[in-house]
């Protein structure tokens, strides 16, 4: 591995961002079936994790994550179907975007001074 690394952000409009923090937290929320284990896992706080998924939930068509709340059976939260959708696309596009501009990421590095090593 060169070092190289990249990070795709779609931007819908002004008013929605989606990268790799929204689909890892997706990814950890399924991973976790917890919304606050999630965000623990990233270094975030609860209330930051919950505005994001708040924030996604309000921009899409279909909710992404659903939760119920804690009491004696506990909580926990989980990918909807729209949910695994959208973050399956999303991979599926930084690897298009890795695998086909891999010749055009060379060829900036190539033109940097120093490429800084590993």
């Amino acid at each position: 591995m060169d070092g190289t690394r990249m990070r795709l952000r779609l931007y819908f409009g002004d008013d929605l961002m989606f990268g790799p923090g929204k689909a890892d937290l997706l990814d950890l929320i399924a991973a976790e079936g917890s919304i606050s284990a999630a965000g623990r896992r990233m270094g975030m706080s609860y209330k930051r994790a919950w505005t994001l998924v708040e924030e996604m939930n309000a921009a899409f068509t279909e909710p992404l994550v659903v939760s119920s709340r804690g009491g004696a059976q506990g909580g926990g939260a989980a990918l909807t179907a729209a949910g695994q959708a959208v973050l399956a696309h999303y991979r599926r596009l930084e690897a298009i975007v890795a695998d086909q501009g891999a010749d055009q990421i060379a060829a900036i590095r190539q033109r940097l001074k120093a490429a800084p090593t590993d």
